[in-house]
């Protein structure tokens, strides 16, 4: 409908007089009572509305324009135009707009901005509903209050009821010191419904700036965590503190950037260089996740056709068990159109999870890396594959694990530093786990690592194996040298017998099909055809129902 041109100029009015409002309080917007005996007629409802109007538009546009520029000048987006990037044009629905905190002391009574600081709401990310909440870095730098935590609650506790993915862009300084215990109960009721939500719906933080203090507490209870170089930084205790505790010297980006979560302590999952590529790559990720446990990952309309050989593996793995080769070629041309999404890539690399499709299909994949460490696993391995396979195990993503793994990664550091008990984890993760999984050994399989990549003995459905593959406790060398150490040693030329008994051990168990006549793998394929021996797979135990025993939950090792 059209606004008649006094309405218009009432309009115009309203919004540049709450443009140059004086203070945080709205005062130019809200209208004294009239006096006893005034004869203005009180405002129509069109008056109101108008005004309501002109408030939003107050409430979108932020603080003052200083501190949009202000923001802009960090080479940072201001929260409204990271939520226009996130979901779909036109879909986003802000809730709590007008809230405004009701703290005294300390200045705050004369500072009360609308939004208090964050916004949140819901909207659509490729038609699909999804729930948000964001810092304001503009308003008091971001900092949660209690009317600041309340409505994170808030929008949390809608994302649980409906049964939809949440995304937390967090942009703030940590709990507001002027609200004292308050603030920082407000952090405790997020923790816990992080902790609530965990495995019922998806979880994906975005650290968009500083997360200090108990605020970083909460993006590493979720599921995925991103990081933008330059202008993400997470700690517990900032430089200052550090410097004055330990007297250690170090920036805000060397204590906890973007680079520094994503390759040495792996809570960052992905890092990207702008804002712009970080949430587009928040949407590709939610496209292959479900909404709740309760449903499949959405599947897509396949054009890589199911029935596609890949004789390229023929030459992309060398039969010679010694010799490296990149596992992601491997990955490439088994999925659909060669695209995967690589999680924790810089940590970790000597091995891969990834999320993909297969004839449409969303499917997790787990796989050794031999061009880094020969693919061992290690404290760190380890641990990234356990959290991967719990999570595509919650979400109800199907694991294809492709096994090239020498063993454990031998060594004081690592057996001080806790490998059983980080070995244990994944482990823990794939017996535990009820999605379909199937298991690929291509090469080597040997000892412990063998069984913990989802072997049969530990519940895989199928196991998979090409005609290069290498089932043993340890490599023939190795063996060799422990069966036959005596005779080795008394022979008048050790060397040449000890090539022969390397030769026998090879040839008496670890040909390609010893595992095979036992019933310890179920089929030795051709490896053209890895790609539709797996979708047939997956396609067969797309109904898959296992029931774990009922208890409370079980105790994974820490």
């Amino acid at each position: 409908m059209r606004i008649s041109d006094e309405r218009q100029e009432t309009y115009t009015r309203i919004v540049t007089q709450s443009r140059h409002a004086p203070d945080d309080n709205g005062s130019s917007l809200r209208q004294a009572p009239p006096a006893p005996g005034d004869a203005r007629p009180a405002p129509s409802a069109r008056d109101r509305a108008l005004e309501l109007a002109a408030l939003r538009e107050r409430v979108a546009g932020g603080p003052d324009e200083s501190a949009t520029a202000a923001q802009h000048a960090r080479g940072k987006l201001t929260v409204r135009e990271r939520l226009d990037l996130l979901f779909d044009k036109g879909t986003f629905t802000e809730l709590e707009a007008l809230r405004r905190h009701r703290a005294s002391g300390f200045g705050l009574e004369s500072r009360r901005p609308y939004t208090d600081g964050v916004v949140v709401g819901w909207g659509q990310i490729y038609g699909r509903l999804v729930f948000a909440y964001a810092h304001d870095f503009r308003v008091f730098g971001g900092a949660l209050g209690e009317a600041h935590a309340e409505k994170i609650h808030k929008i949390m506790d809608m994302a649980e009821a409906a049964g939809a993915p949440l995304v937390g862009l967090c942009d703030g300084a940590g709990a507001r010191i002027q609200e004292g215990v308050t603030a920082l109960a407000g952090y405790g009721g997020i923790f816990q419904r992080n902790v609530r939500l965990s495995g019922v719906v998806p979880q994906v933080s975005v650290v968009l700036g500083p997360c200090a203090g108990g605020a970083a507490y909460s993006p590493a209870l979720t599921d995925f965590v991103f990081m933008v170089r330059g202008a993400s930084q997470m700690f517990v205790t900032g430089p200052d503190v550090v410097r004055a505790v330990t007297g250690e010297k170090i920036t805000h980006e060397g204590l906890g950037g973007a680079d520094v979560h994503a390759e040495t302590t792996g809570v960052a999952t992905f890092i990207h260089d702008s804002e712009e590529v970080c949430l587009a790559d928040v949407r590709y990720l939610l496209s292959m996740l479900p909404s709740n446990n309760r449903e499949l990952p959405p599947a897509a309309r396949a054009v890589d056709p199911p029935g596609r050989l890949t004789g390229q593996l023929l030459d992309i793995v060398p039969a010679d068990g010694n010799r490296s080769y990149d596992m992601r070629l491997v990955i490439e041309e088994i999925v659909d159109d060669g695209e995967y999404l690589e999680v924790h890539e810089r940590w970790a690399p000597n091995i891969i999870c990834a999320l993909a499709r297969l004839d449409g299909h969303v499917v997790g994949i787990v796989a050794n890396q031999p061009a880094s460490f020969a693919g061992v696993l290690d404290i760190s391995a380890s641990e990234k594959a356990a959290n991967f396979v719990q999570t595509c195990d919650a979400f109800n993503i199907p694991l294809v694990t492709l096994v090239d793994v020498p063993g454990f990664l031998p060594g004081v550091a690592q057996e001080h530093g806790a490998i059983i008990r980080h070995g244990a984890k994944l482990l823990y993760a794939y017996c535990n786990a009820t999605v379909p999984r199937v298991q690929v050994i291509l090469r080597k399989a040997y000892g412990g690592a063998y069984i913990v990549m989802d072997s049969h003995s530990i519940g895989a459905d199928l196991s998979l194996v090409w005609p290069t593959n290498e089932i043993a406790v340890m490599g023939a060398e190795g063996a060799a040298n422990v069966v036959f150490r005596r005779e080795i040693a008394a022979s008048e030329n050790p060397e040449r017998t000890r090539a022969e008994r390397i030769a026998e051990y090879r040839r008496e168990l670890m040909h390609p099909y010893y595992a095979a006549e036992r019933g310890l793998v179920d089929d030795v394929i051709d490896p053209a055809e890895t790609r539709f021996r797996l979708i047939g797979a997956l396609d067969m135990l797309r109904k898959k129902d296992v029931r774990l025993p009922a208890r409370k939950h079980g105790n994974q090792p820490q």
